[in-house]
């Protein structure tokens, strides 16, 4: 069974060998011809160009692709033993109700909208662009909310 890859290897070959039939019809005494020539001929390179990059599976002159790298950097990423042991199954911790309180009294410690911009920045992830597109603010102005917020809280807990 043929992949989509040897599909389109096997249209760009037949179709570069068309053209480079045409090309030899062409005769380039014929002054518009020779501007034909021309494009046919960087098409021709067009196509021997992506059957380069199908084949070799990266850039056409890269020199350094992904199958070339260092031995160092090839071992890395097989050998998982050189890593410290990653715990991937975490327990689920619930917050005590001291914690909670803590949590809650260094919120309100922060204005209404350094709550909003950090909460919307920290909790939610969002960025200070969609942040700001959707608060009608300029994304400078919720990065500052959120430094501010940051140093509050920093205060609050050291």
């Amino acid at each position: 069974m043929k992949t989509w890859v040897e599909d389109i290897k096997e249209e760009y070959n037949l179709s570069k060998k068309i053209l480079e039939e045409y090309r030899e019809k062409l005769d380039l005494d014929n002054p518009k011809n020779k501007e034909e020539d021309k494009i046919v001929g960087e098409m021709i390179s067009d196509m021997k160009y992506a059957l380069d990059w199908l084949n070799r599976g990266r850039r056409p002159g890269n020199r350094r692709g992904a199958d070339r790298r260092s031995v160092y950097q090839r071992t890395s990423l097989m050998e998982m033993d050189i890593f410290p042991d990653l715990n991937l199954n975490h327990s689920k911790r619930f917050l005590q109700d001291d914690e909670k309180v803590m949590i809650v009294e260094v919120l309100l410690e922060l204005s209404a909208r350094e709550r909003q911009c950090y909460l919307l920045h920290m909790a939610q992830g969002m960025s200070y662009a969609a942040i700001a597109e959707e608060l009608n603010l300029s994304r400078r102005t919720i990065q500052q909310y959120v430094e501010r917020a940051k140093a509050k809280i920093k205060n609050k807990v050291a």
